[in-house]
């Protein structure tokens, strides 16, 4: 009986442990979402970085928790990989997210501006990314400049005034009305660049509004100024192709690149001719990487 009993014991499987998470894995879980919280840091130039880089991809514990950290932060995780970081974005409740109305008092005095705010961020995500094959491409580098982006709106603009006047619509709608149909004649009326008495371009010009946008994604790790030709250039990065690819499906991106406006890849634009589709609504507040308030 003693032997049965030996025997029957021995060959009892044994219920694997799982591993305890330590405070140290929390602290490492943590450094990661800190270091994609840096956006303009590579992680080939960070040793630390490329190695919790590495734990993530090699430790599903290590990644859930990193996930976990990042979910509590509000944060969404784009994807994790050594091109993009730990690249993340904020969710619309997040401490994190970045507002088109604060984003626009922060660069105009001028509260009316938000909409131009707003369109020029749009319209460098277009001009960055024109075809669905670009988004989808890793490889795909898209290269804008801020006289390019400028002169895309403006085509957009007429291409809009022609579409109105052919079906006989109102031409000269209220300016704070959604919808490019309004937009077209703000931003065509607004000085494309203007000067200051020292040369300096207006803030509130066109091309000084696309400007503060290219500054602004710069310095959030999504474009790499690359010279000041054509009132500067600007070439994008793997973060950025994440967060248009995240938000390509809106109303608004839709509607601009439907209006037949393709740009080449110098970072300058062409006009062809549209074919006719649907009116989409394009609200105040719209623009990336942003959110528009949240409504009842």
């Amino acid at each position: 009986m003693s032997e049965h009993v030996e025997w029957s014991e021995a060959e009892t499987p044994a219920t694997p442990a799982t591993p305890a998470v330590t405070p140290a894995d929390a602290a490492d879980a943590a450094r990661l979402v800190a270091f994609g919280l840096q956006p303009k840091l590579q992680p080939a130039r960070d040793q630390e970085y490329t190695e919790l880089l590495r734990r993530y991809r090699d430790d599903p514990a290590f990644a859930r928790l990193a996930d976990a950290v990042a979910a509590g932060l509000g944060l969404v995780v784009l994807e994790v990989s050594p091109r993009a970081g730990m690249a993340v974005t904020a969710a619309e409740d997040s401490v994190f997210a970045v507002r088109m109305g604060d984003y626009a008092r922060r660069t105009a005095a001028d509260s009316a501006d938000r909409f131009l705010h707003g369109l020029a961020h749009l319209a460098v995500a277009a001009l960055a990314f024109p075809r669905p094959e670009d988004l989808a491409d890793d490889s795909y580098i898209g290269r804008v400049t801020v006289n390019g982006v400028d002169a895309f709106v403006r085509q957009a603009c007429r291409r809009l005034e022609e579409r109105a006047e052919e079906q006989g619509e109102n031409t000269d709608p209220a300016t704070d009305a959604p919808g490019l149909e309004a937009a077209w004649r703000i931003w065509a009326r607004r000085s494309a660049a203007g000067a200051t008495k020292d040369a300096r371009r207006l803030a509130g010009s066109t091309t000084g509004i696309v400007g503060k946008a290219a500054v602004f994604l710069t310095d959030s790790g999504f474009l790499q100024r690359t010279g000041d030709d054509h009132g500067g250039t600007y070439r994008t990065t793997a973060r950025y192709q994440l967060q248009v690819r995240d938000m390509a499906g809106s109303a608004a991106m839709a509607e601009l690149l439907e209006l037949g406006v393709v740009p080449v890849t110098d970072g300058t634009a062409g006009l062809l001719p549209a074919e006719d589709t649907d009116d989409l609504d394009l609200v105040a507040d719209a623009g990336l990487p942003f959110h528009a308030p949240s409504h009842p």
